[in-house]
């Protein structure tokens, strides 16, 4: 018997699902839009835990990052913290085993982590490892909070928005990147369901 239905599995079911076909409509840029999701959407889950802004140790880092996302539904747990990185590795995504449907999302992970270390730092770098979604046992993840030669996702210097602001106040600058390349997957989609028509006629004339 498979796994049983639940709210999370659905919600899960549904957020993977819609991220592949984003992607395979928008190709490489749709890890952008999750990237810039995940920027705002860390700022705003950091208002769940800190009762005002202030700017963390590194050993405060690596308990909020984990706590965080434990509360939505993952297993995670810290590997080491060292005054230069934080390591920590997981048992379970919040998106479960269906993460793997659209492994791109891992970067919803990295800029939670990666914009929370920019915003108390000054500079966060992000790698990871292991991966669940690429089938690995678990997730292990390093954040860096200098400069380095090892690859990863950078965050430099993100702003923190003003108390009582929206972090979800997206920059128009930002807007206007999303919606041209939102423009291009419609466009790229219409052109497929041209030639879709064009190719029942072709089949319908040859009957």
């Amino acid at each position: 018997m498979g796994s049983q239905l639940s709210s999370q599995l659905f919600l899960s079911k549904l957020i993977t699902q819609y991220a592949n076909i984003h992607q395979r409509s928008v190709g490489a840029k749709a890890e952008e839009y999750i990237r810039q999701l995940g920027i705002r959407k860390g700022e705003w889950i950091e208002g769940f835990f800190l009762n005002h802004y202030h700017t963390l140790t590194v050993d405060e880092y690596a308990e909020l990052i984990i706590d965080i996302k434990n509360a939505i539904g993952g297993h995670f747990e810290i590997e080491s913290v060292h005054p230069d990185c934080v390591v920590v590795k997981a048992h379970q995504c919040p998106f479960g085993d269906v993460v793997k449907d659209a492994p791109h999302l891992c970067m919803m992970t990295s800029s939670v982590f990666g914009g929370i270390a920019s915003r108390h730092f000054g500079y966060g770098k992000v790698t990871i490892k292991e991966r669940i979604a690429n089938g690995d046992d678990g997730c292990k993840v390093h954040i860096y909070f200098s400069p380095n030669e090892l690859d990863g996702e950078e965050y430099i210097d993100l702003p923190v928005t003003p108390e009582q602001g929206d972090p979800f106040a997206w920059e128009e600058e930002t807007i206007k990147m999303l919606g041209e390349e939102l423009r291009k997957s419609d466009d790229m989609v219409s052109e497929l369901l041209t030639e879709i028509e064009e190719l029942k006629k072709q089949v319908n004339n040859q009957q």
